[in-house]
């Protein structure tokens, strides 16, 4: 894995949002009424759109006012809705390469190393002087059920949540192939994580962004509990800890909040459905960093 730094003239800001769903026109006059912030870097947590033209359209909207952006896949980006479209792992990587297209910064490509003051270092590993290299991590992970109280066996787990009238559509349009389960993809996609965020080695710290939160015990869904068995998977509880994590930054749940746990902070950055938000839109932009 190589690794990608920039000149640092200054620090930039780095901002965050997600969920920010652009078939909605609301939507879409949120991305095209952000300011610019030409020296700054963008987040975008995930389940921007649903089509990869959607997709291209929020880039090419975003790109031109941001020095630097990075994307990782919610599950409605994943989503195959005709039967044209490609699936499953095939659907992925069409969407990375619209990024790629635009200089947008995905789950595979190398992390970026943040610079960190006016003549900062920009060697790979090297960081703000005295401090540890700090790397922005966008990451792909899904979910594998595990989301669930201890006593709900796997296979019992999809009827346990439709007890409660709980259903997600990813069960219709969210193909895993070439894989033959979400959780045999999710656990392809955490083994690459864990290895590629290990061999930076101890000295690094990051940002670690996903779709999906990294614990359960930030999965707040007071109105539908049992919607957490699509929010992630329980192999990533003690990752803030054991990579080192300056913020953890994450969407899918549009419960917008913000906690901090010793010197890592957590932010749910969901922009969400019309009726969830309002106002000036940079208002809902979130600073990591």
């Amino acid at each position: 894995m190589g690794l990608s730094s920039v000149p640092a003239a200054s620090t930039p800001k780095l901002w965050a949002t997600s969920d920010v769903h652009v078939s909605h026109e609301s939507n879409r006059a949120f991305v095209t009424g952000l300011s610019e912030r030409p020296g700054d870097w963008l987040v975008l947590g995930g389940d921007v759109c649903e089509s990869a033209d959607d997709l291209a359209w929020t880039l090419d909207e975003l790109a031109p006012k941001f020095a630097r952006m990075f994307w990782v896949p919610g599950n409605h980006e994943l989503w195959s809705l005709r039967p044209d479209e490609p699936r499953g792992v095939a659907k992925y990587e069409q969407l990375v390469s619209v990024c790629r297209a635009r200089g947008v910064v995905t789950p595979e490509d190398p992390y970026v190393l943040f610079p960190r003051g006016v003549d900062a270092p920009t060697a790979a590993g090297a960081g703000e002087e005295g401090g540890p290299p700090l790397y922005i991590a966008p990451l792909f992970l899904l979910y594998d059920y595990s989301f669930r109280p201890p006593e709900v066996a796997r296979e019992d787990a999809l009827r346990w949540a439709r007890e409660s009238g709980i259903r997600c559509a990813d069960e219709q349009f969210l193909f895993p192939e070439p894989y033959a389960t979400r959780e045999a993809w999710c656990d392809a996609r955490v083994r690459d994580a864990e290895a590629r965020l290990t061999a930076l080695g101890p000295e690094a710290t990051f940002v670690l962004v996903n779709h999906f939160p990294l614990r359960i015990r930030d999965v707040i869904l007071p109105r539908v509990p049992r919607f957490s068995l699509w929010c992630g998977t329980t192999r990533t509880e003690d990752w803030a800890v054991r990579f080192r994590a300056r913020a953890v930054v994450y969407g899918h749940l549009h419960v917008r909040r913000r906690t901090a746990e010793g010197p890592c902070e957590f932010h749910e950055v969901s922009l969400g459905y019309p009726p969830q938000w309002s106002g000036d839109p940079d208002a809902q932009l979130r600073r990591i960093l």
